[in-house]
């Protein structure tokens, strides 16, 4: 999957001149992470919510009602906004842009086409659809959880059992716990003890929740 095909294309950009008090209720009203700054078509920076907070001096609270709220209104986005923005191309795999915003622990990307063009925007909340959606969840069926050896033809195995009993794979997915691979598959049946039983006739270990509840007790 790629970045140009998840990312966010109606989002809403501010300019430095946007007032801080309209940027926050884009921000809001949008439940974005954080806003994109565009002067014209080129991309110049971003702002954060945390930024807005942190703009306002603590003297604020000293002053009047209607001077504290005369400072608000003068107040910019040019005046806070950062301009260590990351960017990203759409070709990118979805998965590179997660470890960048990860590794660097970004709240979003930006995603620019040539030219350096701003097209598109993703966030978290872009990342979390995507693992639920590779992890099938929507699409119903059981899940299969088993520890697997790093070794050439595992997958196929698995799916010939699979196959075996008239069950089509709906998603697949891997990770590591304690340096053990563990696979996971979806498949589309509503009852899956035929088929455990299967796979752990064939020397497969299924595992559960309860098999690792001692670890977080």
């Amino acid at each position: 999957m790629y970045v140009g095909l998840k990312m966010l294309k109606g989002f809403h950009p501010v300019t430095p001149k946007t007032s801080l008090a309209e940027a926050k209720k884009i921000l809001e009203k949008e439940e974005y992470w954080m806003l994109l700054v565009t002067d014209g078509d080129k991309l110049v920076g971003y702002v954060r919510h945390e930024d807005m907070s942190a703009a306002l001096p603590s003297m604020l609270s000293t002053l009047e009602r209607h001077e504290a709220l005369y400072l608000i209104s003068k107040l910019t986005v040019e005046a806070v906004m950062r301009k260590d923005i990351t960017t990203v191309p759409p070709e990118m795999d979805i998965e590179q842009a997660a470890q960048i915003m990860h590794d660097k622990n970004l709240a979003g990307l930006a995603v620019v086409g040539g030219g350096g063009k701003l097209i598109g925007y993703i966030n978290r909340t872009v990342m979390l659809e995507v693992l639920v959606e590779e992890m099938g969840l929507a699409l119903g069926g059981s899940r299969l959880v088993f520890e697997v050896q790093d070794r050439a033809g595992v997958i196929r195995e698995v799916a010939e059992v699979i196959s075996s009993h008239d069950v089509s794979i709906l998603s697949t997915s891997t990770f590591f716990h304690n340096g053990r691979r563990m696979v996971v598959i979806r498949v589309d049946a509503a009852d899956d003890t035929a088929l455990r039983s299967a796979l752990e006739e064939k020397g497969y270990r299924l595992e559960s929740a309860a098999n690792f509840a001692g670890e977080w007790s």
